[in-house]
């Protein structure tokens, strides 16, 4: 079968050879089928007797101008596309070409880009007339395949007249914003618009201009239908939309594009994508800001060890009856409620978890809503947790912690009474709502508190989870309950959702994801304040630190080693290879961090027992993150009670080989 050649035919008429030749060469690589003509009579029966698809004309040539040919030309072939060129350029003979039908004015030596271009758009124009002209043929068709395309589109897609009313509405207008799509017709565009984009709508949405210089891409807020009950359940009362428009013209040749006759546009609905944006956007502003709280507290801890050590030794030594006594306890009780500030700023910055097991969710919720509401008599504590909840897998103390500080929130937020209601249900997100909250599929239990309040805005609902954001007067809070709340649950795999209006109430959910392991036993905590004899190394490069430890150790009756580096502990075990039975080995240290030590350690005695040291917040032994070998994990600040029963735990535990 002979192919067809379908490459556009061009014309190309210049009394000079050379020009013609050098368009020849440019155009033909290009894929077109260039003709030329150097005489105004041969351009003329060419003309005639072949069809082209656009032409190309010098505007002054002897016998006939370009003029003369333009003419003959839209005679011939009406709205042809006729591009002129002159080396004799004025805004004069500019203007007669585009007022004589010319679809466009080039001046020599002509740019090859800009002819490329041109004869482009060209092309275009002359593919739309000749569908212009045969619509009639195909228009029963084109209307069955109109009409199921748009209105079937999952996008909004109208057409608006010169004064910006709708002409033509599809049928997501009804799916989407809840509007009847005959009630529509006849409206103006502002009907639809949300209030506050009213004036930046007026340029967009019923758009004027053409082509490249038309409305694309450009987002607007569309206020849902006021008698739509199903829309006004919505959490905001609009719908984000990317806009398309463009403007409708005449034929006619008053003006370079004809009289505007109206804009047809199409909107696409991109809520749930301005969502993702949004949760992305918090979740590294989140990130951001927790890496500053977690640098902040692990110093602070720091120096909290210090100043507890110190204090634990003095009490060690004196009657309860000394009048220091009751002193060095106000300045314990000061040290621990610091200590528990930083763990809040911890919680936040997600520096880990203290001790993950198995959790029994249902009987946690009720013990702390129990608790909770007997402490608030003035409130009315509704409650729903399922008897078949999963369990999880979590640190209890922290997830008590989320829930008593969602509840002081719920109830801060009536000042005057009212209810809250605490629900958990069991479920299992997959694909598009596991990706929309951010979190892997897989089943969750999702626990919500929901109060009568005050609500918030929309600005305070972006900013609650922020450290040290409060809403509360000075001094009434520090504004880390919500914010270390958030990072608790997002170190344990799971988030937080936010749903609030003002004037009515809040909604926190919280997705934790369960587990199908076995519930486990909380082990018992010994007895006492143990001793021991054992050799212990002691790697600390804060030197406030390793003086309160150290003096605490050998209180408790240990032989004591000290280094302030990594690199002074490999030294130091390798000089006493054999006889140091545990290290206590900070994590955070330049040069050689705690991991890398313990992993050198490990290769010199493998046996020997290591509890890791830290200001920041981490996982026990063996968790992400944890270097392999290590025995355990205590959070600084401690008291030489809780140093105490931990190295007894460890130097006690099965296969310990101490000296």
């Amino acid at each position: 079968m002979e192919e067809i050649d379908i490459s556009p035919r061009i014309l190309v008429v210049d009394d000079e050879a050379r020009m013609c030749t050098s368009i020849k060469r440019l155009l033909v690589p290009e894929g077109y089928r260039v003709e030329t003509s150097t005489r105004a009579p041969e351009a003329l029966r060419l003309v005639d007797s072949r069809r082209f698809d656009v032409f190309l004309l010098d505007l002054f040539m002897p016998v006939m101008d370009g003029f003369g040919i333009l003419d003959h030309i839209h005679r011939q072939d009406p709205g042809a596309p006729v591009v002129m060129i002159t080396g004799s350029a004025s805004v004069e003979t500019a203007v007669k070409a585009l007022k004589s039908g010319a679809y466009d004015y080039l001046i020599k030596p002509v740019e090859p880009r800009e002819l490329l271009r041109t004869l482009g758009h060209a092309l275009e124009k002359r593919a739309l007339m000749r569908e212009n002209r045969n619509i009639q043929e195909r228009l029963e068709a084109s209307e069955r395949k109109f009409r199921f395309l748009v209105q079937n589109s999952p996008d909004l897609i109208y057409t608006l007249d010169h004064r910006g009313r709708f002409t033509f509405v599809n049928s997501g207008f009804e799916k989407l914003l809840g509007y009847p799509c005959r009630e529509l017709i006849g409206k103006t565009y502002e009907t639809i618009v949300f209030q506050e984009d009213r004036e930046k709508a007026r340029w967009l949405f019923n758009e004027r201009r053409t082509k490249e210089r038309a409305t694309h891409g450009a987002e607007l807020r569309l206020a849902f239908a006021q008698d739509a009950a199903k829309f006004r359940q919505c959490e905001v009362q609009h719908l984000t939309i990317e806009l398309k428009a463009t403007g409708v013209y005449s034929r006619a040749a008053a003006t370079p594009f004809g009289r505007f006759l109206g804009t047809h546009g199409v909107a696409r609905d991109v809520s749930y994508r301005k969502y993702l944006e949004y949760q992305l956007r918090q979740a590294q502003k989140m990130e951001a800001i927790g890496t500053l709280a977690g640098g902040i507290a692990h110093d602070f801890n720091n120096l909290l060890m210090g100043i507890q050590g110190y204090t634990s030794l003095m009490l060690a030594g004196l009657e309860p009856n000394h009048p220091h006594y009751a002193k060095l306890q106000s300045i314990e009780d000061h040290v621990q409620s610091g200590s528990r500030l930083t763990r809040q700023l911890l919680g936040f910055a997600r520096e880990g978890k203290f001790e993950v097991r198995v959790v029994d969710l249902r009987a946690l919720l009720e013990k702390s809503a129990g608790m909770f509401a007997r402490t608030k008599k003035e409130l009315r504590l509704r409650t729903q947790i399922q008897p078949d909840t999963w369990p999880v897998e979590a640190d209890a103390g922290q997830i008590q912690q989320v829930l008593l500080n969602l509840l002081v929130n719920a109830w801060q937020s009536m000042p005057g009474g009212g209810e809250i209601f605490l629900q958990t249900r069991n479920i299992t997100l997959m694909g598009d709502a596991a990706e929309g909250k951010r979190l892997k599929p897989g089943p969750y239990i999702e626990i919500s508190v929901t109060d009568t309040g005050l609500g918030m805005s929309e600005e305070l609902r972006q900013r609650i989870f922020e450290p040290f954001f409060t809403t509360k007067e000075r001094g009434r809070g520090t504004g880390l309950g919500l914010a270390s709340s958030y990072g608790i649950v997002i170190n344990h795999g799971g988030t937080i959702e936010v749903l609030s209006q003002p004037g009515a109430g809040s909604t926190f959910m919280v997705f934790l994801p369960a587990t199908r392991k076995p519930l486990n036993l909380e082990p018992a905590a010994p007895p006492g304040v143990p001793g021991g004899r054992e050799t212990v190394l002691l790697v600390d490069d804060e030197e406030s630190v390793i003086a309160a430890t150290a003096g605490m150790l050998r209180r408790l009756g240990y032989h004591v080693l000290t280094a302030r580096s990594g690199e002074e502990a490999v030294a130091a075990l390798g000089e006493h290879r054999g006889r140091i039975d545990i290290v206590i080995l900070d994590l955070v240290m330049p040069a050689m961090d705690g991991a890398k030590t313990c992993q050198a350690i490990k290769s010199i005695e493998p046996g020997v027992r290591v509890l890791l040291s830290s200001g920041y917040n981490l996982a026990d032994a063996g968790g992400e993150g944890i270097p392999a070998g290590v025995d355990g994990f205590i959070q600084k600040p401690f008291d030489i009670r809780q140093l105490s029963q931990k190295l007894h735990h460890i130097l006690r535990a099965p296969g310990a080989q101490t000296g």
